[in-house]
């Protein structure tokens, strides 16, 4: 085998002398260490949730609410219910030729698990796949965005802090086009990527040699469907905040908005009016709704994807006058896109910034179409007053998460699933789908018939053989009760030659 090179070889194969002893701790050990991070997340709240405002532009509200708050939640949830996801059990038997081999399901650790995360949620994201790595047994390499490296820093410290054995968490801090292949040649056992469609590509490109297993999760274009019986205030309110929190840069975010013809208009009035009264600004000030996006580069992304929808024929609801504060500043006031089309960007790529497209529609049908209409579907919403209706729409949607009457929050919900259809990634985190991307499921099985010589199908082979066989098919499946009866006999010589020398 080749050995393997680069810039983390090493420190990978440091994780992997720390991970054969880690994978050696009972559960209540590794539990006992996860508690003490849960202490200093409730104990740091203030400072990590600076940290991570300063990191990232949002809000201290979105730092805390979206990111502190919900990684504290998913550690606990994780210490108190995760070791079902790894516990062992038995397989149910098949049938009777086999009746005698009893399978036994164990789950073992990866051994180091990469993790590469993203700068518009740098804290939440890596920090619950790097508790679900830990508990699982195996040890972690997490390489954070360059704009985030004090996150980084932050998480790799809650973990030394806590008492964790030396190399089981170490931080990368690589250039970002350099982090993917240096985990893949540096040895990592399984990697994590969240980020974008294309660099998800271009990493299974340099995975595939090595078969490296892979769980990406990658961009969103989601769509929510509001219904004629839906709760306005609401859809309004859950969606502005679903769009425009973290300055709208949420791969699960709501970015189109369907609604029924029949309050389309009133919708877009209440819609309007709401956004019109957010505050957007210092994100460092408690009375800020909105903050800064991560990057002047970011929002000049943003407002090209908007000039170049309008000059398709969209039109902006409200088109806000500049703010003479937000010169030089990556600040950028909420924009509502109207009369969209198939072709326009707001429609058909993701855009990463605070922006809301509004589509009528005039039936369930057509609202379905219009949602599954893009080539990713991570997260959606059905907002209606009829939970059952809501529910079976929901199934006829191309996302791997549907909320009903809510929006992007089920990231927050360790206890489910996240991840998405499409060109918005493969595999799973959060959830004890989550946990069992962290391991390998492994057989072992186990023979109980007494004194047996062989199995009746090996070697010397005979007609008296191939027919025993047929006859077992016909006792257990044949449809007319005659042809099983018929096939006893024979049945009962080839049974006989488990204990025939």
């Amino acid at each position: 085998m080749t050995p393997f090179e680069g810039p983390l070889a090493e420190a990978i194969a440091l994780g992997r002398q720390a991970h054969h002893l880690w994978k050696l701790q009972p559960w209540k050990a590794r539990a006992a260490l996860l508690k003490r991070v849960s202490s200093l997340l409730v104990e740091k709240a203030d400072e990590l949730s600076e940290v991570v405002s300063k990191a990232s532009g949002k809000t201290l509200t979105d730092a805390l609410s979206t990111e502190i708050v919900p990684a504290t939640l998913a550690l606990r949830w994780y210490v108190g219910h995760g070791q079902k996801a790894f516990r062992s059990h038995t397989t149910p038997g098949g049938n009777l030729l086999l009746a005698n081999k009893r399978g036994r399901i164990h789950y073992q650790p990866y051994g180091v698990v990469g993790i590469i995360s993203p700068w518009n949620y740098p804290f939440a994201i890596p920090f619950s796949e790097v508790v679900m790595a830990l508990l699982a047994g195996n040890a972690v390499v997490l390489k954070v965005a360059s704009a985030s490296k004090a996150v980084g820093r932050s998480i790799a410290g809650l973990f030394a802090e806590a008492g964790f054995p030396k190399d089981l968490v170490q931080l990368s801090e690589l250039p970002g086009a350099e982090a993917g292949p240096a985990m893949v040649k540096g040895g990592v056992d399984k990697l994590f990527f969240t980020g974008s469609v294309e660099v998800g590509q271009q990493l299974m490109k340099e995975a595939a040699p090595r078969l490296l297993p892979l769980v990406l999760e990658l961009g969103g274009n989601d769509a929510a469907i509001v219904r004629a019986d839906a709760n306005l205030n609401l859809a309004v309110r859950g969606l502005i905040w679903a769009g425009l929190s973290n300055a709208g840069q949420s791969c699960g975010g709501a970015q189109r908005i369907l609604v029924h013809q029949s309050v389309y208009e009133p919708f877009c009035r209440l819609l309007t009016q709401r956004v019109a009264e957010l505050r957007v600004g210092d994100p460092q000030s408690f009375d800020t709704d909105i903050g800064e996006m991560i990057s002047p580069a970011q929002k000049k992304a943003v407002e090209s994807q908007v000039k170049s929808s309008v000059a398709g024929g969209a039109r902006l609801l409200v088109d806000p006058a500049p703010d003479p504060k937000a010169a030089g500043k990556a600040w950028l006031t909420p924009r509502i896109l109207v009369g969209v089309t198939p072709e326009s960007p707001a429609w058909n790529e993701e855009v990463f910034g605070p922006v809301i497209v509004v589509v009528p529609f005039g039936t369930d049908e057509q609202a379905i179409a219009l949602a599954n209409d893009s080539s990713m579907g991570l997260t959606s919403s059905i907002w209606s007053r009829d939970h059952r209706a809501a529910k079976e729409l929901a199934q006829q949607v191309r996302a791997g998460a549907v909320l009903i009457n809510d929006h992007l929050m089920s990231h927050g919900l360790a206890e489910t699933p996240w991840g998405g259809f499409g060109a918005s990634g493969i595999g799973r985190t959060h959830g004890l789908e989550g946990l069992r991307e962290m391991v390998q499921g492994q057989v072992v099985v186990d023979d109980i018939l007494p004194l047996r010589r062989r199995n009746p199908w090996w070697h010397p082979h005979s007609k008296k053989i191939y027919n025993g066989l047929k006859a077992l098919q016909a006792f257990q499946y044949a449809p007319r009760w005659q042809a099983r009866m018929a096939a006893v006999p024979r049945l009962l010589g080839l049974f006989f030659r488990y204990w025939r020398k």
